[in-house]
């Protein structure tokens, strides 16, 4: 946090100025371009973006409200956490996607979660097919039209990870600064793991913030596998790491 918004937040909670306020917001709105801007692709077919910017510009004043210094959290990590989460929840709540494929996709987690426990491994594309009794080629056409719902359940998985975001005894703190230690670990080795185009596909996207149309032309392939591919490596990011997020959450 730089000093200027430190100072600025230190004179809203003795003032509650209006015009602190939303110099606070203008000064912050990075933050919530961030975070719309990361999770562009499970929108971007469906709804507007001064929508979501909205949704996450509430969102940042709400943080502005609540935080606490005292907490330990610094405010860009507490209000991106905000952001986040409300932008989640409002796409979430639009319903944007038909129900025969919020359906395909959670059928698709499931047959994915029980190979992966069978095999110890991630699932290929053959024994998915197999196990849902699809045809290959029907379940890639699936798999890419349900990208923007994978996603957002891995989105949610993620968000759950939120140990910053409440009180924690000395005690608290310190496991919950080794429990997202050892999630960095697994995230940074889940990726490793992945397939080469997977992994590519998963850098571009989380790392670059590039959209499927952006990333189908830096490999070189259609929208259309860049959908299947990020749905495939979701899945695969969210079997490795289900355990250790819902562990760390006492779940």
């Amino acid at each position: 946090m730089d000093n200027s918004t430190a100072a600025l937040l230190l004179e809203y909670m003795n003032s509650r100025s209006e015009a602190v306020r939303n110099e606070l917001v203008l000064k912050n709105l990075s933050l919530v371009r961030g975070c719309a801007l990361s999770l562009r692709n499970m929108y971007i077919k469906f709804g507007d973006v001064d929508d979501v910017v909205n949704e996450g510009v509430i969102a940042l004043m709400d943080a502005i409200e609540s935080y606490d210094p005292d907490k330990g959290a610094k405010f860009e990590t507490y209000a991106t956490l905000k952001i986040r989460g409300a932008i989640i929840d409002y796409i979430r709540r639009q319903d944007w996607i038909p129900r025969s494929v919020r359906k395909f996709a959670r059928d698709l987690d499931n047959a994915n979660s029980s190979l992966y426990n069978q095999y110890n491994r991630m699932p290929t594309t053959a024994e998915l097919s197999e196990y849902m009794d699809i045809p290959e080629d029907k379940l890639l056409r699936s798999m890419a039209e349900a990208s923007s719902t994978v996603t957002l359940s891995f989105e949610e998985l993620l968000y759950e990870d939120n140990f910053e975001d409440h009180p924690a005894s000395a005690g608290e703190a310190t496991d919950a600064a080794l429990m997202r230690s050892e999630c960095r670990r697994v995230i940074a080795e889940a990726i490793d793991s992945l397939k080469e185009k997977e992994r590519q596909v998963i850098t571009l996207y989380y790392y670059k913030n590039m959209k499927y149309s952006d990333i189908a032309k830096a490999l070189g392939v259609s929208e259309s596998r860049v959908c299947q591919i990020n749905t495939k490596a979701t899945l695969a990011l969210k079997a490795m790491l289900e355990p250790y997020i819902k562990g760390g959450n006492g779940s």
